[in-house]
């Protein structure tokens, strides 16, 4: 059957870890656009908030009170949006933390914890959505990461649970294609990206956490995952980076290897000593802001992702992504 999707204004948008960062830029595009939106988080008082705001301004919003590590709590988000707006038309699973700390130093229980919100949080998500959007049509849409098609050190937990992600949306789409369900299944895939995600992470190190570098605006996600409710993609990689680094990792995986662990370890960590070691994964983040505290500069646009949605131009941008690769495998060749 043919996915057939609605403008975005014409749409009732799930949007869970709505509270700040990719989710908090995501609810607001979507209101602006005229998209009525359900806000999902485990901070109260901030979703309060954020569902005034998008009111005074005209938009239209509800707020579930959720941890997606819950399978029920999940469920309550779809009850909602089915009690206030008769049902929705695309379901984001975004809710997502990290830990930053070598594989041997993590405690089992925060692994777990992880695997519970980054992983179980998508299972549940997806298949609450999938139940009701195979009746109507719609979209999932799953937040990966370029960690999805590789792995860096010092945040070996994390990048395997966004492996785990990739591996189920993908089995998911699949067996929705085999049964001809009327549901676009998406997998965003960011680079490095300005919210307040290293400060929401258990930090295990002995300085402050950080995002290597280059780093977009969490505004460039929320636009790539807007254009996917309204038309159906596969996978969407934000930032140019990020597709060049998926591209080394696939073609010269030893190359990728040795640069993740000579270079990241340090690119994850600032100049100064750790202000919240932790973190937001046992407990709600300070809510309310989309951007982050990046020390370094933040990529305005994203020119691969422009060029995406605008086909005359992913020729060029391609050429210059191989381009990018091509001069990473000669440098480190020298």
């Amino acid at each position: 059957m043919a996915v057939s999707l609605k403008p975005v204004r014409e749409q009732v948008i799930v949007i869970t870890g709505a509270s700040s960062g990719i989710g908090l830029a995501t609810a607001q595009a979507a209101a602006r656009e005229g998209a009525r939106v359900v806000l999902a988080a485990r901070n109260d008082e901030a979703l309060a908030r954020i569902e005034r705001d998008i009111t005074a301004n005209g938009g239209t919003a509800v707020h579930v009170v959720a941890d997606v590590s819950g399978r029920d709590d999940v469920e309550k988000i779809a009850r909602v949006a089915i009690a206030r707006f008769g049902g929705f038309d695309t379901w984001v699973n975004n809710a997502g933390t990290s830990i930053f700390g070598r594989l041997e130093e993590v405690p089992d229980a925060d692994s777990r914890r992880l695997f519970d919100i980054n992983f179980w949080g998508v299972v549940y998500g997806s298949l609450a959505a999938v139940k009701h959007l195979k009746g109507r049509g719609g979209a999932l849409i799953n937040l990966g990461s370029v960690l999805s098609d590789m792995a860096v050190p010092i945040q070996g937990m994390y990048s395997a649970t966004k492996h785990a992600v990739k591996g189920f949306t993908d089995a998911l789409r699949l067996e929705l294609e085999a049964e001809g369900a009327p549901v676009s299944v998406t997998l965003i895939k960011p680079t490095s990206i300005d919210t307040p995600f290293p400060e929401h992470a258990k930090n295990y190190t002995d300085r402050e956490p950080k995002l290597p570098d280059p780093v977009y605006r969490p505004e460039e996600v929320a636009a790539a995952i807007l254009h996917a409710a309204a038309h159906p993609e596969r996978d969407v990689f934000v930032g140019t980076s990020g597709r060049v680094m998926s591209a080394t990792a696939r073609q010269a995986p030893r190359l990728m290897d040795r640069l993740s662990a000579g270079v990241m370890p340090g690119q994850q960590k600032r100049d100064e000593p750790p202000r919240n070691p932790e973190g937001a994964l046992y407990k709600p983040g300070t809510g309310g802001k989309v951007r982050g505290e990046h020390p370094g500069p933040v990529m305005p646009v994203s020119l691969y992702n422009r060029a995406d949605r605008h086909p005359v131009l992913t020729g060029l941008v391609m050429l210059g992504v191989a381009g990018a690769a091509l001069a990473l495998l000669s440098g480190s060749r020298k």
